[in-house]
């Protein structure tokens, strides 16, 4: 891969405060209260959330411009969960994506399906996290 652009951010901890080498995002990260924390910071489950949900709406953008269709009404909600799995812990994303009425049944789905392959954030997790597509 040629690197047009590398993001580094630096963690303490899931009860810290993570940092990105810019000084741009500077967060305190806590335990959500689901998993027994004070949930009074942001942690790795929403940031992963928000990353992958901007990453896949700017793709759809990408693969929309392709397909010639209009996605500037389209909005992405990523859901990150994380659970016990057999080797300790595993993640799971739902990914929900709203449609204008324009983008409505098959050319909607083959939309999601072609931004799902293309997008760097699915690519990455595809094969090692279960990822649903649901078009809302």
């Amino acid at each position: 891969m040629n690197a047009l652009y590398t993001a580094a951010a630096t963690a303490n901890g899931r009860e810290g405060r993570a940092v990105s080498s810019d000084g741009r995002l500077d967060l305190p990260l806590a335990m959500p209260q689901a998993l027994g924390g004070n949930g009074e910071g942001t942690n790795p489950e929403q940031l992963f959330a928000a990353g992958y949900a901007a990453c896949f709406a700017s793709a759809m953008g990408a693969v929309g411009r392709e397909m010639k269709l209009d996605t500037k009404d389209v909005a992405v909600t990523a859901e990150v969960s994380i659970g016990k799995d057999d080797t300790g812990f595993g993640l799971a994303v739902v990914m929900r994506v709203e449609l204008p009425d324009a983008l409505e049944g098959e050319t909607g789905r083959k939309l999601v399906e072609a931004t799902h392959a293309y997008c760097p954030y699915s690519k990455a997790t595809r094969g090692n996290i279960e990822v649903e597509l649901v078009i809302e």
